[in-house]
């Protein structure tokens, strides 16, 4: 079968977060940085399945490593995005081709709430398959097949496009076609895989 639909993670192909999280944290924690950085990505596990709140967390957990406001840190950590203008515009393109473009991707809930209505997530892609609302996240298999139930295409019609090589093969495992790429390798690269599954855009 054909593709018909793509399937975009977010984080290193349709946006970038903050380019030094530790020189951030090194700001704020200095020599306590890196146990400070641990912490708060453990913690973000549980939220990122929708267990827990992150916000919360983070909350409680930075006055004991740094003397910095938690949401001034939450908000230089995670608030901190830039999005692709080139994806933007590839995305278009492929819904002028008349091919479905969805959204891949693991945030706990407050960062994908700013995602989906401060930058516009809602109307860039038909359907949009956050981790914190499937309750599972990439590369856990089941992830995937949720995301194929609310696409409502079988896993051979829909191309998974990410920046992380464990994720796709996760894809590739329940049936998925799937390509690694990252923003830094330019659009050209992402181009040139597109047109390796049949998708030649004008």
């Amino acid at each position: 079968m054909s593709v018909r639909h793509v399937l975009l993670d977010a984080d290193g192909v349709v946006q970038h977060g903050v380019r030094d999280p530790f020189g951030l944290l090194r700001r704020w924690a200095g020599d306590r940085a890196e146990e400070l950085g641990r912490a708060l990505w453990t913690a973000e596990r549980g939220p990122l399945r929708g267990e827990g709140d992150f916000l919360e967390s983070v909350r409680r957990l930075v006055p004991a490593y740094a003397d910095v406001d938690p949401d001034t840190l939450y908000d230089s950590l995670w608030g901190d995005i830039t999005l692709s203008e080139a994806t933007l515009a590839l995305i278009d393109r492929l819904r002028g081709a008349g091919l479905g473009v969805h959204l891949g991707t693991n945030q706990h809930r407050q960062r994908g709430e700013r995602m989906r209505t401060v930058l516009g997530f809602d109307a860039l892609f038909d359907v949009s398959c956050y981790s914190w609302e499937l309750g599972t996240k990439k590369p856990e298999p089941d992830y995937f097949e949720i995301a194929l139930e609310r696409i409502g295409a079988p896993a051979d019609e829909v191309l998974f496009v990410d920046d992380m090589e464990a994720n796709v093969e996760a894809a590739r495992t329940v049936g998925l076609r799937a390509e690694h790429w990252h923003l830094d390798r330019g659009h050209d690269v992402l181009e040139d895989l597109l047109a390796g599954h049949g998708l030649l855009l004008d």
